[in-house]
């Protein structure tokens, strides 16, 4: 049995401003996406896109993470609570963003920005969907830091006591999500998105992706609530994921007849 180093939230005082591990690790987030995205642009310039509109492109994003993270997590898994405590609901250095709520908040950004530079919505989210996994585990880490979004019980020799939540050893589920719908699908979209591929089809790997990663994780995960579907108990991570997994599987049937290559007609 292993016991969480019990980190401080804060990691560093500058005298009345705080800045909390959590916040650091969005920082970190936003920064590897924004050095990744250059990577590709000037790696592959048959993309279509400049190191400028990259620097615009991650304003729409990191806009649609907040504000959608914020409020999946309100209306989605906590909404009895913040109706109950509405001065918390700005408090995010505390935690508390949902990944669902967050997606569709960057889908809207994503929406505006293709609109505002006139390009296909499926060219923006094909672009950005390799380099999100890896800023996806930064925001794990930082769960895990602050021992929150923990595990199931479990007596496997790697449980863990979270000291802010229990004595009991419980499932790293935060890490569990950190290495397979982090790094994992973070390996798996940039080695196929390194060549040209149909549009539509790296956006529609990385909804089953996610979906697949995650519904699996969730079996470690304790949920935050659970539902019947078709006579079988699932979570709400799964139920939301559900969705995904279809979705992408539309997707990638149908990109094979579009193509793969940016043209002023698809922009």
């Amino acid at each position: 049995m292993l016991t969480h180093p019990n980190f401080d939230p804060v990691a560093l005082q500058l005298g009345p401003i705080a800045l909390h591990w959590y916040g650091l690790m969005y920082v970190a987030a936003f920064a590897s996406f924004l050095y990744l995205s250059k990577l590709r642009a000037r790696r592959d310039p048959w993309r279509g896109w400049s190191s400028e509109e990259v620097d615009d492109l991650l304003f729409y994003g990191v806009i649609g993470v907040i504000l959608g993270g914020r409020l999946g997590e309100v209306i989605l898994y906590q909404l009895p609570y913040y109706l109950a405590h509405p001065a918390e609901i700005l408090a995010i250095w505390r935690g508390g963003m949902s990944f669902h709520g967050g997606f569709l908040g960057v889908l809207v950004g994503m929406w505006l920005y293709a609109r505002k530079t006139r390009r296909s919505f499926w060219q923006v989210t094909d672009f950005i969907a390799p380099q999100v996994p890896l800023g996806y585990a930064f925001g794990r880490l930082g769960n895990f830091i602050n021992q929150e979004l923990v595990g199931r019980p479990t007596d496997a020799p790697w449980g863990m006591v979270f000291p802010r939540v229990d004595l009991v050893a419980r499932h790293p589920s935060q890490l569990y999500h950190l290495a397979l719908d982090g790094l994992l699908l973070f390996a798996v979209l940039w080695f196929y998105s390194r060549a040209p591929r149909p549009l539509r089809s790296v956006s529609g790997l990385f909804l089953v992706g996610y979906g697949v990663t995650r519904s699996f994780v969730e079996f470690f995960r304790t949920p935050d609530f659970s539902v019947s579907l078709l006579g079988l108990p699932i979570t709400s991570g799964q139920l939301y994921s559900i969705p995904m997994i279809v979705y992408g599987i539309w997707l990638m049937a149908r990109a094979g007849s579009v193509s793969p290559v940016p043209t002023m007609a698809n922009k």
